[in-house]
């Protein structure tokens, strides 16, 4: 196998030099970002957070048509390959439960996912490749609205962002709770599934709640629906990873002795190949149709909104996984098994081949907490590790002899 190149030694050393100095304030505004975070599509503070901090360092922020995110690029020194590195900057709509001294100040939103990691570790990244001497190709760092919703990269595409920025590759990272800090996870193929959020309305006579039967209650279908959704990908995987359905909203309902003539189930379905979508999508079908006959409801289905599975280049993994290594050292960076879990940067990586890594940020006293959960936490170490394998990971990209 050919030697990778993806900077000299004296590079290798630099790059160190420049995250180290950057490391207290990457920290600080890691704090500033968890205290105030901002839902999909109203990251109004923190673009400007950004934008502010792209321009303190000589980058200039590209117009776009969105409210919020932003874009910037930098040239190299030298000739080389586009890399366009991306990091996603919204919250959830979750309440912080842990007592932290840079908690979230907004009620019910926080950083439960560690985007807050990501949006300083990427603009680390660009402040340490900002001030590297030596550097080839170019580098576009994208900081993406509304991952969450799976809306935000579709939605920077539609809005030119490929076209106004051509790229030869692409590069991100997430954080997560599940791997120790100094681990980096990653893995060449299908790393990530596939997700569709749906919606199920279910329709019935209703009426009063003394008098109702089970014929044409939409609640007793409602509770079939909960309970049977595993039904959907049950004996269903991809290598050691389960698919998902399941459901986290239900809405019906005006009063207490009242059987309402509408109810809504609202989840997410996760697969991993074209094979198993179709599959799924056909026993959730047949499932529907099932409880509705049974029940004598009526049952449609909706897809609300889906994000292909993420896929990582071979050869740019490669390149990526040889790079975390020159920060993390060999025996620190494992091979990933797939999981269910998704992300929309795969929207990206559909257009352009790249590499999406993940990076261990768990609490030391084993405390950190599940994503999407109200005591999610990451230890702040992994902001800087993070800047550093991503900011490494582009240079190995952007080198023309890889």
């Amino acid at each position: 196998m050919r030697a990778v190149t993806y900077h000299t030694g004296m590079t290798a050393r630099e790059l160190s030099d420049l995250i180290a100095q950057a490391t207290p304030s990457l920290t600080e505004l890691r704090h500033d970002l968890h205290a105030h975070p901002e839902v999909g599509f109203a990251e109004h503070r923190t673009t400007e957070v950004i934008r502010e901090r792209l321009s303190s360092l000589g980058l200039a922020v590209a117009p776009t048509t969105m409210a919020t995110g932003a874009i910037a690029s930098l040239a190299g020194t030298r000739p080389g390959r586009c890399v366009l590195l991306r990091a996603d900057i919204d919250a959830l709509p979750v309440a912080e439960v842990r007592d932290l001294p840079y908690r979230s100040t907004q009620p019910g939103v926080m950083h439960a996912c560690g985007h807050d990691v990501h949006t300083a570790a990427l603009l680390g990244a660009a402040e340490a490749l900002s001030r590297l001497a030596d550097r080839p190709g170019s580098f576009t760092f994208v900081f993406q609205p509304a991952e969450e919703s799976l809306g935000g990269a579709r939605t920077l595409i539609e809005d030119g962002l490929h076209d106004r920025h051509p790229c030869d590759a692409v590069v991100g990272a997430h954080v997560t709770s599940l791997v120790p800090v100094g681990i980096v996870a990653v893995r060449p193929g299908i790393a990530m599934s596939r997700a569709d959020a749906f919606r199920i309305v279910l329709e019935g006579e209703g009426g009063h709640g003394a008098l109702a039967g089970d014929t044409g209650n939409v609640m007793i279908a409602a509770g079939h629906v909960l309970t049977r959704l595993r039904e959907v990908v049950a004996d269903l995987s991809y290598e050691t990873a389960p698919l998902a359905c399941s459901a986290g909203i239900v809405r019906a309902g005006t009063a207490a002795n009242v059987v309402p003539r509408r109810a809504e189930v609202a989840g997410t379905l996760r697969t991993f190949t074209p094979e198993q979508t179709v599959e799924a999508r056909a026993r959730l079908d047949a499932l529907l149709a099932e409880i509705a006959t049974s029940t004598g409801v009526r049952a449609h289905l909706e897809i609300t909104g889906s994000s292909p599975a993420v896929v990582n280049d071979p050869d740019l993994t490669r390149l990526a996984t040889a790079a975390a290594r020159s920060v993390v050292g060999d025996d620190h960076v494992i091979e990933m098994a797939p999981t269910s879990a998704s992300d929309d940067i795969s929207e990206f990586l559909q257009r352009v081949p790249g590499c999406y890594l993940f990076v261990g940020g768990a609490l030391a006293d084993g405390t950190s907490g599940m994503h999407h959960s109200g005591d999610f936490a990451v230890e702040d170490a992994a902001v800087a590790i993070q800047a550093h394998v991503l900011a490494a990971a582009a240079l190995a990209m952007a080198e023309p002899g890889n």
